[in-house]
């Protein structure tokens, strides 16, 4: 339905299919359509599996993603959503991130509906704004069992989000569609303030017996202040803090790489009355940083913030998989116009391997470099 609402905004169903196409993935087809609901016309999107699907882990589908040739905001932001179902699902299973396994029709659904949503937003430049989430009641018939409703892993992934209850026997909001718009959106509201310019209806598949099983995208733009801050590319989200420990700053800085920021440091500072300090900061994409400057005031002990848009300037990149003696290491390959490529292998794959194999970590980043180099 998020698919099929963007479609209906305009976003070119071309952009959703050179996504696809650029995943290793075979055995189904997309299909785009029309539904009726309420009198009000929709866009239909559907994947038709045609071929049996491999189960695939968490795991298997993020390393599919980082070395998919996919535009790397889409990849960044595709790999976010899905890290979010990961983890939700890893914490009903009790199980690691990496071996959670995704069944349905072997995740194909949710890969398509995952990249395609991340090209659709990506294309379309905006602020995602959602509205407070109706949450359904009753069970559902999954793989695992009889499970109720909301489904565990979609209450899982909408930590912090607003919902509220309806009286209807029914899954209106699945772990897929929870994942993607607690990833997308940087804040919750009934209605935000802004002029309304296009709109767009996905349709859902089944008939609810009290309302249009529709999902409805706004598309419109600010005015005033925030119309300055909403044309930067990126925004600096920062707070000056004088009584917080070096742990919490820590964790603080954990929470703002978790809520979408690009890069958060901390750095010492003097107060009025030559009081030592920190600077907590955070470079955001100008879509995320009200989400991150929500995770800075929850995680600090600041009143206020300031926000500072900000351009960027940042160099092409791709991510490969190289085969070392340790076995295969991501590596990160930044180009453009500024001098030799930069190379850098993924340090959490290298730790992994070097625990595995038993030796320095710096071995392993030695044998990634010169695999990618050759």
């Amino acid at each position: 339905m998020t698919i099929a609402a963007l479609l209906d905004l305009g976003v070119p169903l071309l952009v959703i299919e050179r996504a696809v196409a650029a995943l290793p993935l075979d055995g189904f087809h997309l299909h785009r359509g029309h539904a009726h609901r309420s009198g009000i016309v929709a866009t239909s999107f559907d994947v038709h599996v045609e071929a049996p699907q491999p189960e695939r882990t968490y795991g298997s589908i993020d390393a599919m993603l980082a070395a998919a040739p996919l535009d790397p905001p889409v990849a960044a932001l595709a790999r976010r959503i899905f890290r979010r179902l990961g983890e939700a699902e890893a914490a009903v299973h009790r199980i690691r991130l990496e071996d959670v396994h995704f069944h349905e029709v072997g995740a194909v659904d949710a890969i398509v509906d995952i990249v395609g949503a991340a090209a659709a937003i990506v294309h379309i430049g905006a602020e995602v704004v959602g509205s407070p989430l109706p949450m359904g009641r009753g069970f559902v018939k999954a793989r695992h069992g009889i499970l109720p409703l909301p489904p565990p892993a979609a209450v899982a992934c909408l930590r912090g989000v607003p919902t509220y209850g309806v009286e209807l026997d029914a899954e209106l909001v699945t772990p897929t569609g929870a994942a993607i718009i607690a990833t997308l959106a940087t804040r919750f509201e009934r209605w935000p303030t802004f002029a309304p310019d296009r709109i767009g209806f996905g349709a859902g598949t089944r008939e609810l017996p009290d309302r249009p099983n529709l999902l409805r995208v706004v598309l419109g733009t600010r005015s005033g202040a925030e119309e300055s801050l909403g044309s930067a590319s990126h925004v600096i989200v920062e707070a000056n803090v004088d009584d917080l420990t070096g742990e919490v700053a820590g964790h603080a800085i954990e929470a703002l790489f978790a809520a979408g920021a690009l890069d958060a440091w901390a750095a010492p500072i003097t107060m009025k009355k030559g009081r030592p300090a920190l600077t907590i900061a955070a470079l955001a994409a100008a879509p995320q940083a009200d989400a991150v400057a929500t995770a800075l005031l929850r995680e600090t002990t600041s009143i206020g913030l300031r926000k500072i848009p900000v351009a960027r300037t940042e160099r092409p990149r791709r991510i490969t998989t190289v085969k070392t003696p340790y076995g295969p290491i991501r590596v990160k390959i930044s180009e453009g116009p500024f001098g030799p490529p930069q190379i850098k292998p993924e340090f959490d794959d290298c730790a992994a391997a070097a625990r595995t194999h038993g030796v320095p970590v710096r071995e392993v980043v030695s044998a990634a470099l010169s695999a990618a180099k050759s």
